[in-house]
């Protein structure tokens, strides 16, 4: 009989955070796909503008928001 190989499956996962910690989101991301074994197949990111960003004395302490996408695969269960 021939071997019948699972298909791979892609799954999504997301990090949000802050841009004041970025070295964080990054060892978080680094220590999943570490543990995990994912086969990573993209990474997107977004930086969005804070509502504090148009102005005044302290707009420019003020974080925006992050979020990575992780675009990975896994095999697919196989069917008894």
């Amino acid at each position: 009989t021939q071997e019948q190989r699972a298909r791979p499956m892609h799954q999504v996962k997301m990090f949000k955070s802050v841009d004041t910690e970025m070295a964080d989101m990054e060892y978080q991301i680094n220590r999943w796909m570490r543990k995990s074994g994912a086969r990573v197949i993209s990474i997107t990111g977004n930086m969005s503008g804070s509502p504090n960003s148009s102005g005044g004395p302290l707009s420019s302490f003020a974080a925006n928001d992050v979020l990575v996408i992780v675009l990975y695969e896994v095999d697919a269960p196989q069917k008894a």
